[in-house]
């Protein structure tokens, strides 16, 4: 069972950055297996499954920390998990797979270079009738192609101000989590594909959460590691668009 030395390190790499942002890292772990030529059958079930381990630990690190807010939360995940689990049973041609990923994985890209500034206090007051609308949709595209829906809604959530950057951590891990989990199951209902070689992939991307969840809930910063990050988005986005 060939392992490549090269893909584990970034993979680590990816869980750790990720992890940090309160991220489970599927947009990463896309872009990796697109980078390093690993089959579409395989991606979606295991991003999924590697963002379950990454998101778990880094919401225990945001948790712990004092910045989780269950009253945002609830509406996203009311709106999220079905629709979730709906994406995740529609089967797409790999083509047009390859199309939807690049775009999301441009957003990503944009989402870590232009990340909005954290607002003293909220731009609008939080409505929870759009939060679950804004869940559903988050939700239904999570599943199709394979992520937890983070790396969308931070964003999101910043731009509304409803939370602060740490509170966003802590909201998008354990949404991304539970997303994931929705997804997974979807698969499994039509027919799952997991690599042979996902259990190194969980324990390398476990340990890189772990290390990342740790110092992003202690204020280091991340911003080289972040541009870094984005230029292999960039690279692999562009792979998927035009190659």
């Amino acid at each position: 069972m060939e392992i490549d030395i090269i893909f584990l390190v970034a993979l680590f790499l990816v869980a750790f950055i990720y992890s940090a942002v309160g991220h489970g890292g599927a947009s990463g772990y896309l872009a990796l297996m697109a980078l390093f030529g690993i089959s579409t059958i395989f991606m979606r079930a295991s991003a999924l499954t590697l963002n379950l381990f990454v998101s778990a630990v880094s919401f225990y690190a945001f948790y712990r920390a004092g910045h989780f807010k269950i009253k945002i939360l609830i509406p996203f995940i009311i709106g999220s998990v079905p629709l979730a689990f709906i994406g995740a049973r529609i089967i797409i041609d790999p083509q047009i797979f390859k199309y939807i990923l690049g775009v999301f994985l441009i957003f990503a890209v944009a989402r870590m270079l232009f990340s909005p500034k954290e607002k003293e206090k909220a731009v609008i007051s939080f409505n929870f009738s759009i939060a679950i609308i804004i869940g559903a949709f988050l939700g239904f595209f999570s599943g199709l192609i394979g992520i937890g829906g983070g790396i969308i809604l931070s964003p999101v959530l910043l731009l509304l101000g409803w939370t602060n950057v740490k509170e966003t951590a802590a909201i998008s891990a354990i949404f991304i989590f539970v997303n994931s989990a929705s997804g997974l199951l979807g698969l499994i209902s039509t027919g799952i594909h997991l690599s042979p070689n996902l259990i190194y992939w969980v324990v390398i991307a476990f340990t890189g959460g772990l290390a990342g969840a740790y110092v992003g809930s202690s204020r280091m910063s991340l911003k080289k590691l972040k541009y870094l990050l984005a230029f292999v988005l960039f690279l692999a986005s562009i792979k998927l668009l035009f190659v």
